[in-house]
């Protein structure tokens, strides 16, 4: 039972004493809203590049494979005949 309310009157101690170290030392940096606006506007800007770069590279990759696969079909078409 000692221990119980031992423990209780330390843990209340470091409580008071984070909230008092915590009071005394707060220098919060204010961002505008208009900034962080900016910077989630800037994100999904810079996201929808990086799908459109990847889409397209991937569309072209896809084109030239298809394209290869016709000329090898018709190769084989015309060494048929």
């Amino acid at each position: 039972m000692a221990h119980n309310k031992f423990f209780i009157v330390v843990l209340f101690f470091l409580c008071n004493l984070a909230v008092a170290l915590t009071e005394s030392t707060v220098s919060c940096y204010r961002i505008e809203p208009g900034t962080i606006a900016g910077i989630i506007c800037a994100d999904v800007l810079l996201t929808l590049i990086i799908v459109i770069v990847t889409y397209r590279c991937a569309s072209l990759r896809r084109q030239k494979i298809e394209n290869a696969n016709k000329v090898y079909m018709n190769v084989r078409a015309n060494c048929k005949s």
